[in-house]
């Protein structure tokens, strides 16, 4: 029977029993399996089969951009902070939810089409705090896992699911929870997974401009990369410092496996992120096992909301860490090296003001 999916992560309590639960472990399983999927696999190849049921959620994606093209931003002076039209966008993809989801095959039993709705809108980004980041990417792979649930897709499509799909607000932090990049994560699972096999191209070619420039038509990592030098200014070691330290990895299959390992360290499990997942009968919240604390956990707890939009149960401590960095990277970066202390990698302090950063997944 569906249910229309909603928050149930409040507490560290609550979070633990996600980490240990069999939804969990499906989307561990399904983010694994796309990434299976793109292995060697580039953006051009033209023997991609791409299905009907494929072939459906692309148009869906096409009418959703169009919905965004037909709702342009409104005059919000200097403000850095996310456009109000995208609250406008937000209510009229509500509107449409309900047709769109008719479109897809296979989808026989419509009593899932309000469930998978509430995934769908919130992958686009927050409407209380006009901001997009690594929970509402989340919420997109979520979308895509209960669609194959319901067999609207299947394990075939998972390499055009990937291959085909692509979305991009104001970030939820300077560089998320993760401090990779503003808006996503999984362009980097799914791009390291295309070039770990490559022969020639290694994770330092992210600095040569010709390659970026070569090879972005066919590996979505380099395309990034590449999008992102040409949106910020300075270098990629100032606006993207954990970006250029794994660019120091020996092999692109090591950045693969380490950026799995980081995305269910920094997102899956991280309370912060987590607290922003929905739970509906597709993707259960789990039951409570014999070892666990009953209390505030069956039993509605005394939440409050927080001025970001986020939930927080009273009188427990809060979290520092909520939501991503306060502060934009690039003068974060910058007030570190003039103070030459120990950076966000946890570097040692080296000569002139820098910093030693020690490289990731290596």
């Amino acid at each position: 029977m569906a249910v229309l999916p909603t928050k149930r992560i409040v507490s560290r309590a609550h979070l633990d029993r996600w980490i240990r639960s069999d939804t969990h472990q499906h989307v561990v399983d399904f983010i694994s399996n796309l990434n299976s999927a793109v292995i060697g696999v580039t953006l051009s190849d033209p023997s991609i089969h791409t299905s009907e049921a494929v072939q459906a959620v692309l148009a869906i994606l096409d009418e959703i951009e169009q919905l965004y093209h037909d709702t342009p931003p409104v005059d919000n002076g200097k403000s850095r902070f996310g456009n109000p039209a995208f609250r406008t966008f937000y209510d009229k993809l509500a509107l449409r939810l309900d047709q769109l989801h008719r479109r897809l095959p296979n989808l026989d039993n419509s009593e899932y089409i309000p469930e998978l709705g509430v995934y769908l809108q919130e992958s686009w980004g927050n409407r209380t705090r006009v901001d997009y980041g690594s929970g509402m990417e989340l919420n997109f792979l979520c979308w895509l896992l209960c669609l194959e649930k319901l067999g609207v897709l299947n394990e075939t499509d998972r390499t055009a699911v990937v291959i085909k799909t692509g979305y991009w607000l104001e970030p939820a932090g300077s560089h998320g929870a993760q401090g990779l990049d503003d808006y996503h994560f999984a362009v980097f699972i799914f791009g390291s997974a295309q070039l770990s096999t490559h022969k020639h191209l290694r994770p330092k070619c992210i600095h040569d401009d010709e390659i970026l420039e070569e090879f972005s038509k066919d590996y979505m990592y380099l395309a990034y990369i590449r999008y992102i030098n040409s949106i910020k200014t300075a270098s990629l070691r100032w606006h993207s410092p954990m970006l250029d330290d794994i660019s120091g990895v020996k092999t692109w299959a090591k950045v693969n496996s380490g950026m799995l390992k980081m995305y269910r360290a920094e997102v899956l499990d991280k309370l912060p992120v987590a607290q922003h997942f929905y739970f509906g009968s597709l993707l259960p919240f789990p039951p409570p096992g014999d070892d666990d604390d009953e209390k505030g956990l069956e039993e509605d707890p005394d939440v409050h909301v927080d001025e970001h939009g986020h939930l927080h149960v009273r009188g427990e401590a809060q979290f520092e860490d909520c939501c991503g960095i306060k502060v934009p990277a690039i003068f974060a970066a910058s007030q570190e090296a003039q103070a030459g202390g120990v950076n966000h990698l946890g570097g040692i302090p080296g000569g002139g003001g820098g910093a030693v950063r020690r490289i990731p997944f290596d």
